[in-house]
């Protein structure tokens, strides 16, 4: 059973949020401020999970964070697709032309950035973590700063929302990985999805090959993701996502890929969330 989740970011971020609607029972979570926290956290068994941001449906993939799993052995467990809507809040008694300066998260800026076109007296500013920049304004009592945040963080932190949803394209969603530190648990019945990381030969067509048994085997390519090998120049990891209708189409695409990719690895196999 899990009990403690290291997450990243603090109390209100969408990090705890997620730890509020994955499991079944509260758990008590582990506030890291970065990623590589997180990960120390799972590795030193201070908590039986964590949970980290892979992709966003408008940023794209979080690529440190797949070779941070890959590094340290980790394993993905399950997944969890949460809606974020992104709020500009302050202290109470405040309008939006009393803000002199917003502080959030680089990605959360980048997403709300034409929100801001319309109020050009307010200066934008990166921080580390949506939820800790509330905290800050409620300790410290800052009048003329904003964050852009979750509801929940606004609750938490008695701040007043000025502006609900500000970001630009409002159904944006970001996929968020349960990792553990062993493989998982699910049983064969129930694990539809997995992800893949293999190398390719620098060969004509090795990639295309290795995709084409994926799809003779029923697999349906979900993802697809390049990182660079750093000790080999110019050659590449590739990180994959699959979904399937029965285990078995998976097992068999396995032992093919296993003999015809370099450094085959399965980093989770669990039960596809986007059904």
């Amino acid at each position: 059973m899990i009990k403690t989740v290291a997450i990243q970011g603090i109390k209100g971020s969408f990090h705890h949020i997620v730890s509020e609607q994955f499991f079944d029972k509260p758990v008590h979570v582990i506030e890291c401020l970065t990623f590589d926290q997180v990960v120390d956290s799972l590795i030193n068994e201070a908590c039986d999970a964590a949970i980290m941001a892979l992709e966003n449906s408008i940023a794209g993939s979080l690529i440190p964070n797949y070779a941070l799993i890959d590094k340290y052995g980790l394993h993905i467990v399950g997944e969890h697709y949460l809606d974020i809507q992104h709020n500009l809040m302050a202290l109470p008694n405040q309008s939006i032309h009393d803000i002199k300066e917003v502080y959030s998260h680089p990605m959360a800026l980048l997403q709300c950035k034409d929100f801001f076109k319309q109020y050009p007296h307010i200066k934008l500013v990166e921080d580390k973590d949506t939820a800790e920049v509330a905290d800050r304004i409620k300790k410290n009592n800052l009048e003329g700063i904003g964050a852009i945040a979750s509801v929940k963080a606004a609750e938490i932190f008695e701040l007043n929302i000025l502006a609900h949803s500000i970001q630009t394209i409002k159904h944006n969603e970001t996929r968020f990985a349960i990792v553990k530190r062993t493989n998982s648990e699910v049983s064969e019945n129930d694990i539809n999805k997995v992800s893949l990381k293999f190398e390719a030969d620098h060969k004509r067509g090795s990639l295309a090959t290795i995709l084409n048994v994926m799809s003779d085997c029923k697999l349906n390519l979900t993802k697809i993701q390049s990182l660079p090998i750093v000790e080999t120049p110019w050659k590449y990891a590739f990180f994959v996502d699959v979904t399937f209708d029965t285990y078995a189409d998976f097992k068999k695409a396995k032992s093919i890929i296993d003999i015809m990719a370099q450094g085959f690895k399965i980093l989770g196999e669990y039960k596809n969330a986007k059904l």
